[in-house]
């Protein structure tokens, strides 16, 4: 009995808290080369909040003399003060501008530092791969570097300089209402009773009542931004795939049943939002209710010590606007819960991506192994290969194949066999099976997967090039490479820029891809049904092409038959196992 093979899944990753998501985040920007750039900015944007803060206090103290000059019709003390006003107002001018252009720097660092690492730990050899295959947490990793990563960065720097905003000008104002109100008191039941700092604790009362009820309305916000995240990529994905088979769907007349499945990802997208606009519809009974209190709060609790003569009309303006500071760094959380709950989906969807990307994919799936060894230099062998198919398990007829460079083997599927997952084993892409594969110590293998090859965006020489720099093969061996596999009228376009997946036809860029071997004269090539689509005259091309790579040892899985029989001086079998014993379940 034979057991349906699975693509692996990883386990998902176990959720942590903030704090340590935050800790794992920054520990992995102190390796980054702009790290030190970054600390500089947050040091810079330390002390022009602390200037700024200091500035604040200054404007505050102005009011006293300001409204008390007012209040006495004193013309020329209230020119004076407009005087004091230009200075600090200007003063806080530039600092503003300063602190601006420091926080939009370092969310550019920050995205820098933050897409950098992702993208170095995704493409590491073959871990984009087995990302893909690791179940939900591979989906869409793309839209998660770039648009989720913008996003953190851009509300990581905004909520950080506010949040340090908001405890410097708290600990500078705490002082302020202090002083103002250390010998307040209530005269109740028939005698006063002091209330030392009683503004102080007007303002820390107001804003923790305000905090726990954001909280709890609010809490939600942050599962349902996650989800509406997740359902958007679903949908950007959905549009992008569209967008890159427009000629298959249009020729099956596909366009209504797309539109369907359009339908579908985006009514997910309206469900998962409408949740998210009722919690915010919710929050804002909180946050709106607490600001309109606000508008009158300062006065209402500064008017005792007006009343009671303690302070002049002045003061009374000086302790209320001191008290709207006070409390509005207080609120801070407040006024930005919807924000932090943004940010928090955000930092999960980054962090958790990260963590899968840094662990290790590959042992995170069950199943035997097919060991990969380095062999001996000039030789690529396989022993007692066994791969573990969709439908059983399939092996090589002989106990071993060794292929020495300059020579050909063909290694033909029976019915019922998966060559692809032999291509993707010799790969090292599915290794699940048995038996050992020795691959030849230092020396490149190119892998030819079955149909168009991949064509990266850039010139024709890149193209050609890749994965190496263009200018490692001179103009005349691009030319001769082109001209070898009846590609010569490309020759003009060797640095053009274009969509050479949408401007070349089929058969030239499968052609391409030989041109690219032609070029490059691999130690190795392996193939997965390469020749399938070529017409005889092409055909003739391409085999007298591989041909003249004397140097090369090519392994072709495919099928028996044609011109290309020729090229191979060894022939051997793929075949279903004789006994397939079913293997212990994988996640």
């Amino acid at each position: 009995m034979s057991e349906r093979a699975e693509t692996p899944r990883a386990e998902p990753v176990a959720r942590v808290g903030v704090f340590r998501q935050v800790g794992e985040l920054i520990g992995a920007l102190r390796g980054s080369p702009v790290s030190k750039k970054l600390v500089g900015l947050i040091g810079a944007i330390v002390v022009v909040v602390g200037l700024t803060a200091y500035g604040q206090i200054e404007l505050n103290s102005w009011n006293k003399p300001f409204y008390d000059a007012i209040s006495r019709r004193d013309l020329n003390e209230f020119i004076v003060q407009v005087g004091v006003f230009a200075v600090i107002a200007g003063a806080l001018l530039v600092l503003n501008v300063a602190q601006r252009w420091l926080g939009e720097t370092l969310q550019l660092r920050l995205r820098e530092a933050v897409v950098n690492d992702l993208v170095g730990l995704w493409l590491q050899p073959r871990r984009a791969f087995w990302l893909q295959a690791s179940g939900p947490m591979g989906a869409h990793p793309d839209q998660r570097m770039h648009e989720d990563t913008l996003k953190l960065c851009d509300l990581s720097v905004n909520l950080g300089v506010g949040l340090l905003q908001a405890t410097m000008l708290f600990g500078s104002f705490a002082s302020v209402l202090w002083v103002l109100s250390k010998d307040f008191s209530i005269f109740f039941n028939g005698q006063d009773h002091v209330l030392p700092g009683f503004m102080l604790w007007a303002a820390i009362a107001y804003a923790v009542a305000g905090s726990l009820v954001t909280y709890w309305v609010g809490n939600g916000l942050i599962s349902r931004n996650a989800e509406r995240y997740a359902r958007e990529g679903e949908l950007r994905f959905s549009l992008t795939r569209i967008n890159e088979h427009l000629d298959g769907i249009s020729l099956a007349g596909g366009e209504a049943d797309e539109k369907r499945r359009v339908a579908v990802h985006f009514g997910d997208v309206l469900r998962a939002t409408s949740r998210v606009v009722l919690g915010l519809t919710n929050l804002t009974w909180a946050t709106a209710g607490f600001g309109w209190i606000t508008v009158i709060a300062p006065t209402l609790v500064a008017a005792p010590l007006y009343f009671s003569g303690k302070v002049s009309f002045g003061g009374l303006m000086m302790a209320a606007a001191a008290f709207t500071q006070a409390q509005s760094s207080l609120r801070w959380f407040v006024d930005n819960f919807s924000i932090i709950a943004d940010w928090r989906a955000t930092l999960l969807r980054v962090t958790d991506l990260r963590r899968m990307l840094a662990s290790d994919l590959e042992a995170q799936a069950g199943g035997s192994r097919i060991a990969y060894e380095e062999g001996e230099a000039g030789t690529l062998a396989m022993e007692a290969l066994d791969v573990r198919s969709w439908n059983g398990h399939d092996r090589l007829d002989v106990p071993a194949l060794v292929v020495r460079r300059g020579q050909c083997a063909l290694i033909l599927g029976t019915p019922g066999t998966e060559k692809t997952l032999l291509f993707r084993a010799l790969a090292g892409l599915w290794p699940w099976g048995s038996g050992t594969v020795r691959r030849p110590d230092g020396e490149t293998i190119h892998y030819m997967p079955r149909g168009t090859p991949y064509i990266p965006r850039g010139t024709l020489a890149e193209v050609l090039s890749y994965a190496m720099e263009p200018t490692t093969y001179p103009r005349e061996a691009m030319v001769a490479a082109l001209e070898s596999v009846g590609l010569q009228r490309l020759e003009p376009l060797l640095d053009r820029m274009g969509r050479w997946e949408s401007d070349l036809s089929m058969d030239e860029q499968l052609r391409l891809g030989f041109a690219r071997v032609v070029l490059q004269a691999p130690p190795w090539l392996v193939m997965d049904e390469a020749f399938s689509a070529f017409d005889d005259d092409t055909l003739e091309l391409i085999i007298g092409a591989l041909g003249k790579l004397t140097r090369t040892g090519i392994i072709h899985i495919g099928s028996a038959g044609g011109a290309h029989d020729r090229l191979f001086t060894q022939v051997v079998h793929l075949v279903k196992a004789p006994h397939d014993v079913p293997e212990e379940p994988r996640p």
